[in-house]
């Protein structure tokens, strides 16, 4: 049962009379202030409702998705500047560049949930540019460094940079849509990300001929072009950003009343908390389905980066030159793009998460059982085709899923964020697992992938079957509270509630 058909268990579940929203003696509380002042929402036939939403789309995530893109883009080059003399240069002997992938994740992990809870005061519209104008000058002064501590240093300074891109954009969406429209803009979104992994092969291939140009070799030219692309596209995204629904110029009056109430009513008929309380966190710290997708993210995770960070080595082990293995490195993240569109379509018009989880990190499991073995070369290429689609293609739905599930607007901007940052841990480890020697097979690497994708299969059936079993006792809870009436709870208790009340139901 939706979420969304609530409004006869909002009968049974409210004391005295029942109003309709608008009528209710309650007044519901403002999201970010400003919104008393839009006129009631209207009524809109489906077809109005999809041009709606397109409008919105069109205005948000082209340039958002572009942001993404060269957000990964940035981070993920330093697997193909590694294949043009960057290790040679930097003399990266030992463990030094897999420290190197390691130190950018640190400061990743712990600034993202800070960087979340500053995004209101900020204002996205500020925020998300500026941080994307910080990363892209750092990157491209990357191109400059001349040892393994400068290296590091900029690694650090990019990751301090780039928290609060992907948790605050995720988070931003949930202010724009309701919760079962989240996974096709997380995938669309995302598949920036993939994307990006297309470019990164066939830039560095491209400018892999600018070797020598200013006495820099190519790796540092990687750094530099992509850097300067990044800082045009921060400089540009200023000019279409806006903050929030209601203080949306490109929508008239009547729209953004429409926005703002569908989405504040998208999980209880009685809307969502907006003020924030200390209590936030600690229901969020204290929230077990948390620390369930905490290890569902990291299961894919860890895949994605270890693939995106290793494949132009991983292909180059299997006996190609350097230029040819930057070009091979297209062709998979193609077809991820592709299956991530498919699914994350699909998985919004079914309102379903959970198969589209699992199917990733099916693909995850053949690619790496078949890159672990002696298989012949073409078999293991293949096999690649399938962590990077099951990689990519499963994680918008990984994070549209807890969002999902988690109600008021400061409890899930915590939960998203404390969600994403401890998840990426994940990424750290996978910085460390392929070294280098183990190449060409990196039987220590897919070994420890593989362990990631088991947490995955375990912990996945976990969570659907207690969120069914949640469901089903709400279910039985509120058709007790309609055969007796009691007990009854008014709307600014079932608010409080958040994603505990007796009217919210968990997508599986």
């Amino acid at each position: 049962m939706s979420a969304n058909d609530s409004d006869d268990r909002r009968m049974s579940l409210e004391k005295g009379p029942v109003e309709s929203v608008e009528e209710s003696s309650v007044k519901p509380e403002l999201a970010y202030g400003g919104e008393d002042t839009l006129p009631p929402p209207p009524d809109l036939t489906p077809e109005q409702v999809k041009a709606l939403y397109r409008k919105i789309d069109l205005r948000l995530m082209p340039i958002l998705t572009l942001m993404y893109l060269c957000s990964f883009l940035d981070r993920g080059n330093i697997g193909n500047a590694k294949l043009q003399g960057l290790t040679t240069q930097l003399d990266l002997t030992g463990n030094k560049y897999n420290i190197a992938l390691t130190m950018y994740f640190v400061p990743y992990c712990l600034f993202e949930c800070p960087a979340n809870l500053v995004l209101k005061k900020f204002r996205p519209s500020r925020w998300l540019p500026g941080i994307t104008l910080v990363w892209g000058v750092i990157m491209t002064l990357m191109g400059l460094v001349k040892n393994y501590p400068q290296l590091v240093g900029t690694r650090i300074c990019l990751g301090v940079a780039e928290a609060g891109l992907f948790p605050g954009v995720v988070y931003y969406l949930t202010l724009w849509y309701p919760r079962h429209m989240i996974q096709y803009r997380v995938g669309i979104f995302f598949g920036g990300a993939t994307l990006a992994g297309a470019f990164s092969g066939l830039l560095a291939f491209c400018i892999s001929f600018m070797s020598g140009t200013a006495g820099l070799l190519g790796w540092s030219w990687i750094f530099i072009i992509e850097g300067m692309a990044t800082v045009v596209v921060g400089f540009i995204s200023f000019f279409f950003l806006v903050d929030f629904p209601h203080t949306a110029k490109f929508l008239t009056p009547e729209e953004r009343a429409y926005v703002v109430h569908r989405k504040k009513y998208d999980n209880s008929s009685v809307g969502e908390e907006e003020h924030f309380e200390i209590r936030h966190l600690g229901e969020t710290l204290l929230d077990w389905q948390v620390w369930l997708h905490i290890l569902i993210y990291m299961s894919i995770i860890a895949p994605l980066y270890g693939i995106s960070l290793f494949l132009p080595s991983i292909i180059n082990g299997f006996g190609f030159t350097t230029a040819i293995s930057q070009l091979l490195t297209v062709p998979p993240y193609v077809f991820a793009t592709i299956t991530l569109l498919i699914w994350a379509i699909w998985s919004d018009k079914i309102k379903t998460r959970y198969p589209f989880v699992l199917a990733g990190l099916v693909f995850n499991l053949v690619g790496f059982i078949i890159n672990i073995v002696d298989a012949p070369i073409g078999a293991k290429y293949f096999g690649t085709f399938l962590i990077v689609a099951g990689s990519y293609a499963g994680f918008p739905g990984v994070v549209a899923w807890l969002g999902n599930n988690l109600a008021g607007h400061y409890k899930r901007g915590v939960g998203m964020a404390l969600h994403i940052g401890i998840g990426n841990f994940g990424g750290a480890i996978a910085s460390n697992i392929y070294r280098t020697q183990d190449a060409p097979r990196y039987v220590l690497g897919h070994g420890i992938e593989l362990m990631f994708v088991g947490i995955g299969f375990i912990v996945v059936p976990i969570t659907v079957i207690a969120y069914k079993r949640i469901n089903e006792k709400r279910d039985a809870l509120v058709k007790q509270i309609e055969e007796t009436g009691e007990p009854r709870y008014t709307p600014e208790q079932l608010r409080r509630m958040g994603d505990r009340a007796p009217d919210f139901r968990y997508t599986l």
